[in-house]
């Protein structure tokens, strides 16, 4: 990624999928107690209390994302002195390198200070104790529609917005994007729905959030750095609707950049006209 700019998400996924599964433990406890060994129970009964305590319904809109970094602040805190002992590592052999570190799931801007306050000071204990200094960048993802009607004071705490179109599309649809495809196909195919909107932005109200986050952003940042990652950013309509809207980048998975590219290039072609 030499001369390129590279944005770490810190972690966003539900806290369940790094917790060891209730019924495994279950049955280590019975193999344990059956054999009558007793010294492994105890930690064996520990890990299924805490597991069935952080156990959630909905996890995808539970204890995730800058929620677990503010009650857990330890595992952001590794993730950044990871990120600045790498950049400080590069700066020393000779490489410019500026990190921007986005935090996950803000829909309130007192998140972002605390998560952000934390970065920084791990970013300058890193600084310190390397001898090196660095420039970077903490942003945030906008993917709550409460996220995106207060852009403006998220931004006060922001020196870039990603919107993540995936998430933004569950919480305005009210829809499980894995459930979704159960019927999905029959609104496109009855013409409930024009298209599925996990492919295609829902610009009437997916984007009208997105045109809200990034009016709102930069009347309080003009040069606010803007831009969408999610399988959006790959969808040739898509493309062409955030560069009308003033995004400067989208972010997809990599068998998708040439259309990007190629959706992008008509974008300007059309706007030039």
């Amino acid at each position: 990624m030499k001369g390129y700019p590279v944005t770490i998400r810190l972690l966003d996924p539900p806290l369940h999928e790094f917790l060891p599964k209730y019924d495994e433990l279950l049955g280590q406890y019975m193999e344990l107690k059956n054999s009558g060994s007793s010294n492994k129970i105890k930690e064996i009964d520990h890990l299924m209390e805490r597991v069935s305590y952080l156990h959630e319904f909905n996890p995808m809109m539970g204890h995730r994302g800058c929620r677990l970094g503010i009650t857990y602040p330890e595992i952001y805190e590794m993730q950044v002195r990871a990120i600045f002992e790498a950049a400080c590592e590069l700066a020393n052999e000779g490489y410019t390198i500026v990190p921007e570190v986005m935090i996950p799931l803000v829909g309130h801007v007192n998140e972002l200070k605390v998560t952000r306050e934390n970065a920084e000071t791990t970013a300058q204990q890193v600084m310190k104790e390397t001898g090196v200094k660095l420039e970077y960048l903490i942003g945030t993802m906008i993917e709550l529609p409460r996220a995106a009607i207060t852009a403006d004071e998220i931004a006060q705490e922001a020196e870039f917005f990603s919107f993540g179109t995936n998430d933004l599309t569950q919480t305005t649809f009210g829809l499980s994007r894995d459930d979704a495809g159960k019927f999905l196909p029959y609104y496109v195919e009855h013409g409930i729905l024009k298209t599925d909107p996990f492919i295609a932005i829902d610009q009437n109200g997916v984007g009208e959030l997105v045109k809200i986050g990034v009016e709102k952003g930069r009347s309080v940042k003009p040069n606010l750095k803007i831009g969408i990652c999610g399988e959006h950013g790959g969808e040739p309509g898509s493309v062409i609707f955030c560069h009308n809207i003033g995004l400067d980048y989208v972010s997809c998975s990599p068998f998708r950049v040439p259309i990007a590219r190629l959706a992008a290039a008509h974008a300007v072609l059309k706007k030039d006209k």
